[in-house]
């Protein structure tokens, strides 16, 4: 008699389904596998050769493009302005989207919860390129802000908002907030309301609730959203570009300025690897803050 047949032999059947299971799931996954590795991982290969490739016609590969990006001064500046740029960013959308997305927390279910997701949302309803010219609108010399400080007196003549790096900043944070606030409300929705109402029945103050338990439980949704929004932000082209003005030099727009104006692909596809290197560093050092803050809220 079959062992599957046999008592005691619902083992095997069970191994055998697992298996036909894991079979299924590689089925399903090696599609995307191939879709990414064709479309993706080949693309990272061939610009990290061509970044190793001499400039002219001299074959061979080599490590000349990246000594001379690290050997001058102003490619660092840009490296660093572009990092910064994106810390920045990052910071802002914290500090504006924390409270958003506590007071979406605290909303009842409902019209009203209902309106603050979609208020929330649209950002993300339109191109980047739409938002960004209304920022020219609201930063413009006949812009918003300027009209409106010169109505009450408070300028005499108005201020230079566009091709500042603080103008790049705003508009940055304004289009990335959603990627802030999202991952904050899914990490508030897991909070345990006993907490807060045990914390308060023991006489602690508010503040002090806060600190000591809203705020470390929601700290994987603040990593995870300082992730989103900081490579969002170091890669973004459009903004920079039409809020910089041309005057204000990040890494995107200087890999566009070397490839398609000066065709100098070898040294573009260095730009392209130091910036993608620079952001998986950066993306890697939070990943591991957040492996510790998840295992601070299992304690």
């Amino acid at each position: 008699m079959d062992r599957a047949l046999q008592p005691g032999g619902g083992g095997v059947v069970m191994q055998a389904k697992a298996l036909l299971k894991a079979g299924r799931g590689w089925a399903l996954v090696f599609p995307l596998t191939l879709f990414l590795m064709i479309f993706y991982l080949a693309p990272i290969v061939l610009m990290v050769i061509t970044s190793l490739s001499q400039a002219g016609e001299t074959e061979g590969l080599s490590w000349s493009q990246y000594a001379e990006f690290f050997g001058d001064g102003f490619n660092l500046k840009v490296l660093w302005d572009t990092v910064w740029l994106g810390t920045q960013t990052t910071i802002v959308c914290l500090l504006l989207g924390y409270p958003l997305a506590l007071l979406h927390s605290r909303t009842r279910p409902g019209n009203w919860r209902s309106i603050l997701t979609f208020l929330i949302v649209l950002p993300l309803l339109t191109s980047a390129v739409v938002r960004t010219f209304a920022w020219i609108v609201i930063l413009g010399r006949q812009g918003v802000i300027n009209s409106a400080l010169l109505s009450l007196s408070i300028i005499e003549e108005p201020l230079r908002l566009l091709s500042t790096h603080h103008g790049v900043i705003a508009a940055l944070s304004q289009i990335q907030m959603p990627l802030m606030i999202l991952p904050l409300i899914a990490s508030m929705a897991r909070l345990d309301p006993n907490l807060e109402a045990a914390s308060a029945s023991l006489g602690s103050p508010a503040w002090r609730t806060f600190w000591r338990i809203t705020f470390p439980l929601t700290l994987p949704g603040i990593i995870a959203g300082s992730m989103l929004v900081f490579s969002a932000s170091v890669s973004s082209f459009v903004t920079p570009s039409v809020i910089g003005g041309g005057r204000l030099m990040f890494m995107p727009m200087y890999i566009y300025q070397q490839a398609v104006s000066l065709f100098n692909y070898p040294f573009a596809a260095t730009i392209s690897t130091v910036l993608l290197i620079t952001v998986l560093a950066v993306v890697t050092l939070l990943s591991s803050l957040g492996s510790l803050t998840r295992s601070y809220t299992r304690t």
